[in-house]
Protein backbone atom coordinates (compact mmCIF):
# COMPACT_ATOMS: atom_id res chain seq x y z
CA UNK A 1 0.00 0.00 0.00
CA UNK A 2 1.65 3.39 -1.02
CA UNK A 3 0.95 5.94 1.82
CA UNK A 4 1.61 9.62 0.53
CA UNK A 5 4.17 11.83 2.57
CA UNK A 6 2.38 14.85 4.14
CA UNK A 7 3.29 17.70 2.54
CA UNK A 8 3.84 18.90 6.53
CA UNK A 9 6.58 16.48 6.37
CA UNK A 10 8.22 17.42 3.30
CA UNK A 11 11.53 19.20 4.45
CA UNK A 12 12.08 20.37 0.75
CA UNK A 13 8.87 22.70 0.95
CA UNK A 14 11.18 24.39 3.78
CA UNK A 15 13.85 24.95 0.83
CA UNK A 16 14.25 27.70 -1.98
CA UNK A 17 14.56 26.57 -5.67
CA UNK A 18 17.40 24.70 -6.10
CA UNK A 19 19.15 27.46 -7.96
CA UNK A 20 21.27 25.73 -10.84
CA UNK A 21 17.76 24.47 -12.56
CA UNK A 22 16.72 27.69 -12.89
CA UNK A 23 19.49 28.20 -15.74
CA UNK A 24 19.27 24.96 -17.83
CA UNK A 25 18.34 27.03 -20.84
CA UNK A 26 21.08 29.62 -20.98
CA UNK A 27 23.07 26.15 -20.84
CA UNK A 28 21.39 24.66 -23.72
CA UNK A 29 21.97 27.93 -25.58
CA UNK A 30 25.55 28.02 -24.43
CA UNK A 31 25.76 24.66 -25.39
CA UNK A 32 24.89 25.06 -28.57
CA UNK A 33 27.58 27.66 -30.05
CA UNK A 34 29.95 26.45 -32.41
CA UNK A 35 32.80 25.34 -30.82
CA UNK A 36 31.12 23.91 -27.45
CA UNK A 37 29.94 24.91 -24.06
CA UNK A 38 32.64 27.07 -21.85
CA UNK A 39 30.91 26.27 -18.26
CA UNK A 40 32.12 28.98 -15.90
CA UNK A 41 28.97 28.59 -13.54
CA UNK A 42 30.14 26.01 -11.91
CA UNK A 43 33.83 25.69 -9.08
CA UNK A 44 34.83 22.73 -9.85
CA UNK A 45 37.82 21.56 -10.34
CA UNK A 46 39.17 19.86 -13.23
CA UNK A 47 42.57 19.22 -12.45
CA UNK A 48 44.19 15.67 -11.51
CA UNK A 49 44.66 14.76 -7.67
CA UNK A 50 48.11 15.15 -7.05
CA UNK A 51 50.00 11.78 -7.23
CA UNK A 52 51.08 11.97 -3.25
CA UNK A 53 47.03 12.01 -2.27
CA UNK A 54 46.57 9.31 -4.46
CA UNK A 55 48.99 6.75 -3.17
CA UNK A 56 48.14 7.46 0.44
CA UNK A 57 43.91 7.19 -0.49
CA UNK A 58 45.42 3.35 -1.79
CA UNK A 59 47.72 2.82 1.37
CA UNK A 60 44.79 1.80 3.53
CA UNK A 61 42.04 0.82 1.09
CA UNK A 62 42.52 -2.57 2.09
CA UNK A 63 41.29 -1.27 5.71
CA UNK A 64 37.99 -2.99 6.86
CA UNK A 65 37.53 -1.30 10.40
CA UNK A 66 35.08 1.52 10.83
CA UNK A 67 37.33 4.97 10.84
CA UNK A 68 36.20 7.56 13.90
CA UNK A 69 34.21 9.97 13.64
CA UNK A 70 37.29 12.07 15.35
CA UNK A 71 39.44 11.61 12.92
CA UNK A 72 43.04 9.93 12.97
CA UNK A 73 45.73 11.84 15.75
CA UNK A 74 47.52 12.01 12.16
CA UNK A 75 44.89 13.74 10.39
CA UNK A 76 44.20 16.08 13.24
CA UNK A 77 47.91 17.53 14.36
CA UNK A 78 48.22 17.27 10.03
CA UNK A 79 45.34 19.71 10.27
CA UNK A 80 46.77 22.13 13.46
CA UNK A 81 49.92 22.37 11.69
CA UNK A 82 48.61 23.64 8.07
CA UNK A 83 46.93 26.14 9.31
CA UNK A 84 49.69 27.16 11.68
CA UNK A 85 52.66 26.82 8.83
CA UNK A 86 50.20 28.55 5.66
CA UNK A 87 48.02 31.05 7.43
CA UNK A 88 49.63 32.02 10.84
CA UNK A 89 46.95 30.19 13.18
CA UNK A 90 48.44 29.69 16.40
CA UNK A 91 46.82 27.46 19.52
CA UNK A 92 44.78 25.03 17.95
CA UNK A 93 44.52 21.75 19.91
CA UNK A 94 44.44 18.93 17.69
CA UNK A 95 41.86 17.14 19.77
CA UNK A 96 40.03 20.42 18.59
CA UNK A 97 39.78 19.32 15.08
CA UNK A 98 37.09 17.48 13.26
CA UNK A 99 36.95 15.95 10.17
CA UNK A 100 33.78 16.34 8.48
CA UNK A 101 31.93 14.68 5.10
CA UNK A 102 32.53 17.89 2.53
CA UNK A 103 32.01 21.32 4.37
CA UNK A 104 28.48 22.17 2.61
CA UNK A 105 27.31 19.07 4.78
CA UNK A 106 28.62 20.63 8.18
CA UNK A 107 27.73 24.24 7.11
CA UNK A 108 23.59 22.76 5.98
CA UNK A 109 23.46 20.94 9.43
CA UNK A 110 25.19 23.32 11.72
CA UNK A 111 22.32 25.13 13.10
CA UNK A 112 20.58 22.21 13.78
CA UNK A 113 23.93 20.39 14.95
CA UNK A 114 24.57 23.15 17.84
CA UNK A 115 21.09 23.16 18.90
CA UNK A 116 19.19 26.20 17.44
CA UNK A 117 15.71 26.69 16.70
CA UNK A 118 13.00 29.35 16.13
CA UNK A 119 13.63 31.15 18.97
CA UNK A 120 17.46 32.06 17.89
CA UNK A 121 18.45 34.62 14.72
CA UNK A 122 21.33 33.42 12.37
CA UNK A 123 23.20 36.17 10.55
CA UNK A 124 24.04 35.54 6.61
CA UNK A 125 26.26 37.70 4.14
CA UNK A 126 24.29 40.12 2.03
CA UNK A 127 25.77 38.48 -1.35
CA UNK A 128 26.28 34.70 0.43
CA UNK A 129 26.94 31.09 -0.65
CA UNK A 130 23.45 29.28 -0.52
CA UNK A 131 23.96 26.80 2.26
CA UNK A 132 24.18 29.46 4.47
CA UNK A 133 20.43 30.17 4.56
CA UNK A 134 19.87 26.14 4.03
CA UNK A 135 21.57 25.73 7.35
CA UNK A 136 19.38 28.35 9.00
CA UNK A 137 16.21 26.88 7.43
CA UNK A 138 16.65 23.18 8.17
CA UNK A 139 17.50 24.57 12.00
CA UNK A 140 13.83 26.41 11.70
CA UNK A 141 15.94 29.09 13.45
CA UNK A 142 15.01 33.07 11.86
CA UNK A 143 17.56 34.97 9.28
CA UNK A 144 19.09 38.19 8.31
CA UNK A 145 21.18 39.21 5.49
CA UNK A 146 23.74 41.64 6.77
CA UNK A 147 27.59 42.69 5.97
CA UNK A 148 27.80 45.64 8.83
CA UNK A 149 27.27 44.77 12.72
CA UNK A 150 24.91 48.59 12.45
CA UNK A 151 22.62 46.49 10.62
CA UNK A 152 21.95 44.22 13.35
CA UNK A 153 20.94 47.08 15.86
CA UNK A 154 20.34 45.53 19.86
CA UNK A 155 19.44 42.03 18.71
CA UNK A 156 21.84 39.35 19.90
CA UNK A 157 22.17 36.63 17.30
CA UNK A 158 22.62 33.13 18.38
CA UNK A 159 25.28 32.38 15.06
CA UNK A 160 26.80 34.55 12.53
CA UNK A 161 28.36 33.22 9.65
CA UNK A 162 31.09 34.80 7.72
CA UNK A 163 33.00 33.96 4.70
CA UNK A 164 36.30 35.54 3.59
CA UNK A 165 37.45 35.18 1.14
CA UNK A 166 33.47 35.39 0.50
CA UNK A 167 32.09 33.23 -2.30
CA UNK A 168 31.00 34.55 -5.24
CA UNK A 169 32.25 38.23 -4.30
CA UNK A 170 36.06 37.56 -3.65
CA UNK A 171 36.31 40.04 -1.10
CA UNK A 172 38.49 39.68 1.73
CA UNK A 173 37.47 40.64 5.58
CA UNK A 174 40.41 42.20 6.88
CA UNK A 175 41.95 42.11 10.62
CA UNK A 176 40.71 44.63 12.11
CA UNK A 177 36.80 43.88 10.68
CA UNK A 178 37.01 40.70 12.07
CA UNK A 179 38.15 42.03 15.46
CA UNK A 180 34.87 43.68 15.64
CA UNK A 181 33.27 41.02 14.99
CA UNK A 182 34.48 39.17 17.63
CA UNK A 183 34.07 41.66 20.32
CA UNK A 184 30.17 42.24 19.48
CA UNK A 185 30.09 38.48 19.24
CA UNK A 186 31.21 38.29 22.79
CA UNK A 187 29.54 40.71 24.34
CA UNK A 188 26.28 38.88 23.08
CA UNK A 189 27.38 35.61 23.48
CA UNK A 190 27.50 34.65 19.98
CA UNK A 191 29.03 32.03 17.69
CA UNK A 192 30.43 32.94 15.09
CA UNK A 193 31.78 30.89 11.73
CA UNK A 194 34.27 31.84 9.35
CA UNK A 195 33.84 29.88 5.74
CA UNK A 196 37.71 29.97 5.08
CA UNK A 197 37.34 27.59 2.56
CA UNK A 198 39.77 29.96 0.29
CA UNK A 199 41.65 31.23 2.32
CA UNK A 200 44.68 29.55 0.28
CA UNK A 201 43.91 31.30 -2.48
CA UNK A 202 44.34 35.21 -2.27
CA UNK A 203 45.53 37.22 -4.98
CA UNK A 204 45.40 40.92 -4.08
CA UNK A 205 47.21 41.55 0.10
CA UNK A 206 46.42 38.74 2.53
CA UNK A 207 43.32 37.10 4.05
CA UNK A 208 43.72 36.42 7.35
CA UNK A 209 41.59 34.16 9.28
CA UNK A 210 39.26 33.99 12.07
CA UNK A 211 41.62 32.42 14.44
CA UNK A 212 44.50 34.37 13.68
CA UNK A 213 46.01 35.19 16.81
CA UNK A 214 45.82 39.43 15.40
CA UNK A 215 42.05 38.75 15.42
CA UNK A 216 41.35 36.57 18.27
CA UNK A 217 44.23 37.50 20.78
CA UNK A 218 44.70 33.43 20.74
CA UNK A 219 41.14 32.98 22.08
CA UNK A 220 39.24 30.49 20.28
CA UNK A 221 35.77 30.89 22.71
CA UNK A 222 32.56 30.35 20.46
CA UNK A 223 34.47 30.89 17.09
CA UNK A 224 34.97 28.22 14.38
CA UNK A 225 36.45 27.91 11.38
CA UNK A 226 35.55 25.55 8.69
CA UNK A 227 38.10 24.49 5.75
CA UNK A 228 38.14 22.54 2.18
CA UNK A 229 40.41 20.26 0.70
CA UNK A 230 37.93 20.69 -2.30
CA UNK A 231 39.55 23.93 -3.81
CA UNK A 232 43.32 23.94 -3.08
CA UNK A 233 43.90 19.94 -3.21
CA UNK A 234 41.36 19.38 -6.21
CA UNK A 235 40.02 16.64 -3.42
CA UNK A 236 36.25 18.03 -4.76
CA UNK A 237 34.80 14.28 -5.01
CA UNK A 238 36.68 12.89 -1.38
CA UNK A 239 34.41 15.57 0.15
CA UNK A 240 37.23 16.55 2.68
CA UNK A 241 37.16 19.12 5.29
CA UNK A 242 37.03 20.15 8.84
CA UNK A 243 36.05 22.65 11.55
CA UNK A 244 37.60 23.55 14.33
CA UNK A 245 37.86 26.50 16.65
CA UNK A 246 36.59 26.51 20.13
CA UNK A 247 36.94 22.92 22.08
CA UNK A 248 33.86 22.87 23.70
CA UNK A 249 31.95 23.75 20.84
CA UNK A 250 34.04 21.09 18.70
CA UNK A 251 33.35 18.60 21.57
CA UNK A 252 29.88 19.27 20.79
CA UNK A 253 29.77 18.54 17.42
CA UNK A 254 31.54 15.57 17.82
CA UNK A 255 29.44 13.90 20.24
CA UNK A 256 26.56 14.71 18.28
CA UNK A 257 27.93 12.96 15.02
CA UNK A 258 29.05 10.48 16.96
CA UNK A 259 25.43 9.15 17.96
CA UNK A 260 24.73 10.11 14.07
CA UNK A 261 27.90 8.21 12.38
CA UNK A 262 28.96 11.16 10.98
CA UNK A 263 32.22 9.54 10.09
CA UNK A 264 34.91 10.33 6.77
CA UNK A 265 35.93 7.73 5.26
CA UNK A 266 39.78 6.02 6.45
CA UNK A 267 41.25 6.28 3.16
CA UNK A 268 39.79 9.80 2.53
CA UNK A 269 41.27 10.66 5.99
CA UNK A 270 44.76 9.28 4.32
CA UNK A 271 44.20 11.40 1.87
CA UNK A 272 43.77 14.78 3.84
CA UNK A 273 46.60 13.88 5.94
CA UNK A 274 48.79 13.66 2.85
CA UNK A 275 47.44 16.79 1.22
CA UNK A 276 47.56 19.06 4.42
CA UNK A 277 51.18 17.96 5.14
CA UNK A 278 52.18 18.84 1.80
CA UNK A 279 52.32 23.01 0.64
CA UNK A 280 54.06 21.96 -2.91
CA UNK A 281 51.24 20.92 -4.84
CA UNK A 282 49.00 23.53 -2.91
CA UNK A 283 51.07 26.26 -4.47
CA UNK A 284 51.24 24.26 -8.24
CA UNK A 285 47.57 24.21 -8.26
CA UNK A 286 46.95 27.66 -7.00
CA UNK A 287 49.42 29.08 -10.03
CA UNK A 288 47.22 27.42 -12.42
CA UNK A 289 44.32 29.23 -11.02
CA UNK A 290 46.09 32.71 -11.16
CA UNK A 291 47.00 31.72 -14.83
CA UNK A 292 43.15 31.42 -15.57
CA UNK A 293 42.49 34.15 -13.41
CA UNK A 294 44.49 36.64 -15.23
CA UNK A 295 42.96 35.57 -18.63
CA UNK A 296 39.51 35.99 -18.20
CA UNK A 297 40.09 38.94 -16.09
CA UNK A 298 41.83 40.71 -18.94
CA UNK A 299 39.26 38.97 -21.43
CA UNK A 300 36.32 40.63 -19.24
CA UNK A 301 37.75 43.91 -18.89
CA UNK A 302 38.08 44.48 -22.62
CA UNK A 303 34.37 42.74 -23.24
CA UNK A 304 33.01 45.94 -21.16
CA UNK A 305 32.93 44.14 -18.09
CA UNK A 306 33.07 45.78 -14.22
CA UNK A 307 35.11 43.16 -12.18
CA UNK A 308 34.33 43.86 -8.54
CA UNK A 309 36.00 43.03 -5.48
CA UNK A 310 37.48 39.62 -6.22
CA UNK A 311 40.74 39.78 -4.45
CA UNK A 312 40.70 36.24 -3.74
CA UNK A 313 38.77 32.95 -4.40
CA UNK A 314 37.80 31.13 -7.42
CA UNK A 315 35.93 33.62 -9.25
CA UNK A 316 35.74 36.91 -10.98
CA UNK A 317 32.80 38.69 -9.50
CA UNK A 318 31.51 40.47 -12.70
CA UNK A 319 29.00 43.43 -13.75
CA UNK A 320 27.62 44.98 -17.10
CA UNK A 321 25.25 47.36 -14.73
CA UNK A 322 22.13 45.41 -15.91
CA UNK A 323 20.12 42.78 -14.64
CA UNK A 324 22.07 39.45 -14.16
CA UNK A 325 19.92 37.18 -16.28
CA UNK A 326 20.71 39.82 -19.15
CA UNK A 327 23.89 39.36 -18.69
CA UNK A 328 23.32 35.31 -18.47
CA UNK A 329 22.11 35.93 -22.06
CA UNK A 330 24.85 37.49 -23.66
CA UNK A 331 27.17 35.11 -22.58
CA UNK A 332 25.53 32.58 -23.66
CA UNK A 333 24.59 33.97 -26.99
CA UNK A 334 28.61 33.50 -26.86
CA UNK A 335 29.02 29.55 -25.69
CA UNK A 336 29.86 30.85 -22.18
CA UNK A 337 27.92 29.62 -19.04
CA UNK A 338 28.06 31.94 -15.86
CA UNK A 339 26.25 31.56 -12.43
CA UNK A 340 23.77 34.76 -11.94
CA UNK A 341 24.32 36.73 -9.22
CA UNK A 342 20.82 36.37 -8.20
CA UNK A 343 21.78 32.63 -6.94
CA UNK A 344 23.52 34.47 -3.78
CA UNK A 345 20.42 37.30 -2.33
CA UNK A 346 18.86 39.99 -3.68
CA UNK A 347 22.04 42.00 -3.46
CA UNK A 348 23.80 40.00 -6.28
CA UNK A 349 21.12 40.64 -9.01
CA UNK A 350 23.29 43.02 -11.74
CA UNK A 351 26.35 40.88 -11.11
CA UNK A 352 27.27 37.48 -12.70
CA UNK A 353 29.75 34.73 -10.93
CA UNK A 354 32.42 33.65 -13.74
CA UNK A 355 34.71 30.42 -11.97
CA UNK A 356 38.26 30.05 -12.83
CA UNK A 357 37.93 26.28 -12.57
CA UNK A 358 37.58 25.15 -15.83
CA UNK A 359 40.58 23.89 -18.64
CA UNK A 360 43.25 26.06 -20.13
CA UNK A 361 41.87 25.09 -23.33
CA UNK A 362 37.98 26.04 -21.93
CA UNK A 363 39.02 29.10 -20.46
CA UNK A 364 41.13 30.35 -23.56
CA UNK A 365 38.09 29.80 -25.75
CA UNK A 366 35.92 31.66 -23.11
CA UNK A 367 38.73 35.05 -23.55
CA UNK A 368 38.55 34.47 -27.07
CA UNK A 369 34.67 34.67 -27.52
CA UNK A 370 34.63 37.72 -25.01
CA UNK A 371 36.99 39.84 -27.25
CA UNK A 372 35.90 38.19 -30.19
CA UNK A 373 34.37 41.69 -32.81
CA UNK A 374 31.26 40.56 -34.20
Amino acid sequence: MNIEVSSRRRVSTLLPDFPWDTIADAKAKAAAYPGGLADLSVGTPVDPVDPLIRAALNSVAEVPGYPTTHGTPELRSAAAQALRRRYGVTGVDPAAVLPVIGTKELIAGLPRLLGLDATDLVVIPEVAYPTYEVGALLGGTRIARADGLAQLGPVSPALIFLNSPANPTGKVLGVEHLRKVVSFARERGTIVVADECYLGLTWEGSAPSLLDPRVCDGDHTNLLVVHSLSKTSNLASYRAGFVTGDPELVAELLEVRKHSGMMVPLPIQAAMTAALGDDEHEARQRERYRARRDILRTALTAAGFRIDNSEAGLYLWCTRDEPCRTTLDWLADRGILAAPGDFYGPAGSKHVRIALTATDERVAAAAERLTRRT
